[in-house]
């Protein structure tokens, strides 16, 4: 799971260089979360840019069918939250989320709780790098691949109206998918 900010308004990178800004830039967030099996996009959030990461996970674990399980839901410092442990969990699933570096131990009063601090506990002996290796929390480097695709149809949505927007976000996924599903390439690891 990632965001990424997209412009819809405002001029582009070379006229506000050349000229300077004539008006002030507007981004909204596209939050996507990608089944790592198979690179396809599973589900998508389209929110203004004031919506942070953690409130939009549960919105995103919900558009994941119920007969599907997630195996392990993999994210930045930003879902580190009970909310967003919570909902990974409630859906059976596994968080892969590093702790803030000033993360502190969470009172166990619920199931999420005695998660996070199992990995708080986890990262504190070896340390935050190993325990990343470990754990697989660098197969977030594939949707960050999946951020750089979304872009390549373009910087910026067209559409000023939200409705319209979020149609063409949904139709960049959907053509990614499509994509996707013709065949990608097989990586193997070089030692």
């Amino acid at each position: 799971m990632d965001s990424t900010g997209i412009k819809f308004l405002g001029d582009g990178e070379w006229l506000a260089r050349k000229h300077g800004a004539h008006r002030r830039r507007q981004y909204r967030k596209v939050h996507l979360a990608m089944d790592t099996s198979t690179g396809d996009i599973r589900a998508v959030e389209f929110t203004s840019s004031r919506e942070g990461d953690s409130p939009v996970l549960p919105d995103l674990l919900e558009q994941i069918p119920e007969d599907e399980e997630i195996g392990t839901a993999t994210g930045d410092g930003a879902f580190d939250t009970r909310r967003c442990h919570s909902a990974i969990l409630a859906h059976g699933g596994t968080a892969i989320i590093p702790i803030r570096r000033n993360g502190r131990l969470w009172n166990e009063d619920c199931p999420a709780a005695l998660v996070r601090n199992d990995i708080l506990r986890a990262t504190g002996r070896p340390g935050r790098t190993i325990w990343k290796r470990w754990s697989g929390y660098h197969i977030r480097s594939r949707i960050e691949a999946r951020m750089r695709n979304l872009k390549s149809f373009g910087e910026r949505i067209a559409s000023r109206d939200p409705d319209r927007q979020t149609a063409e976000i949904h139709i960049r996924v959907a053509l990614m998918n499509r994509f996707n599903a013709l065949g990608t390439a097989e990586i193997e690891r070089v030692t």
